[in-house]
Order: C-alpha cells, then structure tokens, then sequence
C-alpha cells in the first residue's frame, strides 16, 4: 500500500515537502490555499508517529525520514523532484539530498535546521529533550522561534495540536536525531540549487546562523529573510512564503 501522504496540484515539476517537529502534512496553514497546482505537485509526507501515520513505529532518525521520503517517490513514479523542508524538515532534506543526490533538482529550506548538531546549553537541553512530555516547554519553544509576539490562542493551538497528532515516543525520538546528527561531510560542496528562507523575528534559525552554515556548505544557496514573520511563514505570512518559494522552484 502507498506511504500516506497529501498530494497538492498535478503539474510536471514535482515537489516532496517535509514538515517541522511540530507539524504534519497538513500544519501548512492557508499557505495550502496559494500553491500553484497546475504547474507543481507537491507531495507532503507524514513522518512515522505523526499525522496521519502517527500509528507507525519506527527509529524516529532523519535517515528513517529519508528513506521514507524515497519510497514515496519511488511510488509516485517521480524519478528526480525538488524538496522543500521546513525547520527539521530542512535537515531531512539534507539527508535525502545526502542518499539521492542525483535525483534533487532543487532544495528550499524554510527557517532549517542546519546540517551539523545544533548546539544547546544545559537549559536548552533540558528544555527541547523535555518537550515530549511537557506542554508548558514546547509552549516556550514555539514562542521564542516566532519571537515571542504572537498570539497566546495561536500559540497554544500549534501546541496542541502537536500534542494531538504526534505521539511522544517520536517527538522525543526525532528531536535527539536532529540535534546531534551531523550531515556536513556528506553534503557539503554540494551543487544543487538552494534557497534558504528565514523570517525577520525566528529568535533561533536566524539569517546569521544559516550565512555560517547553509550558505557555507552549497556553493549555488541564496538566502531571504520574509518580513512580519517568525519561524513559521506559512502561517505567518503564507502569500509571501509561496511567492517566493515557488518563483525559486519554477525558475
């Protein structure tokens, strides 16, 4: 049976989309609502233990994602396809590029996590190791990433609906992968095309740190910073994130 996914528009350029720690295929927001479906097809995936595979089991690793990710491709017929990867789903799409490089045409990351551990202090450790069993941590988490100026109701609509459809086993399983993996080596030097979007207020996954990393390791990356918007455009500022992302992808 095919790997559950949500597939948007039946254009020729493919697209496979990777979500966030506390999202899922269907957490883009009305950013959904401004794709362009004749020209692109945009497969989003569900991670195992989200969404709507929240009750497969797996290793919870960034490798587990990728392959995932290959095997729906496999599936749809889709030889070579651009990957988009928002936050963690930006270091996983590193590692698909890392396993398939021949079949990536294009590469966006969307306030990404880079491809070397990411560095946390002792109070960061405790604060993201803890978030799989701490309502109150992953609050502060998506607070601080959007710079804390949101709202309290959209904050803690994102929390729980984090807290819905993932179950803890992976959360916490995928986030000790994504902080201490490191891609570098692999990806590093890399010609495919890349763009890296971060917005004005993300606190963590600023401009500085992705022109020390993405824009180090791939010789062909830009970099955008969309304004009015934290770590998350496509709620933040969904009409900007598909302009951009698209006359990237469509060029």
């Amino acid at each position: 049976m095919i790997i559950p996914h949500r597939l948007i528009g039946s254009g020729d350029l493919k697209v496979l989309v990777l979500h966030d720690w506390f999202g899922t295929s269907a957490g883009w927001g009305s950013f959904l609502d401004y794709l362009d479906g004749g020209t692109f097809s945009y497969a989003f995936l569900d991670y195992r233990g989200y969404g709507d595979r929240k009750d497969v089991t797996g290793a919870y690793t960034l490798a587990e994602i990728a392959d995932d990710a290959l095997a729906l491709a496999d599936e749809l017929g889709w030889e070579q396809f651009s990957l988009v990867g928002h936050s963690m789903g930006g270091k996983a799409v590193q590692q698909v590029l890392s396993q398939a490089p021949q079949r990536v045409r294009k590469v966006v990351g969307l306030a990404p996590v880079p491809a070397g551990p990411y560095p946390l202090d002792t109070p960061g450790e405790a604060l993201f190791y803890g978030a799989a069993l701490d309502r109150a941590k992953r609050l502060a988490i998506v607070d601080l990433v959007t710079g804390q100026r949101a709202s309290r109701v959209w904050i803690d609509l994102m929390v729980d609906r984090s807290l819905q459809l993932s179950t803890r086993e992976a959360f916490g399983g995928y986030v000790r992968d994504w902080v201490t993996a490191d891609l570098t080596e692999r990806i590093t030097g890399n010609p495919v095309p890349v763009k890296v979007i971060v917005g004005e207020h993300d606190l963590a996954l600023t401009a500085d740190v992705m022109r020390r990393t993405w824009l180090t390791h791939y010789p062909n990356a830009e970099l955008e910073q969309i304004a009015n918007s934290g770590h998350y455009p496509m709620h933040e500022a969904p009409v900007a994130l598909a302009t951009s992302l698209e006359a990237f992808l469509r060029a």
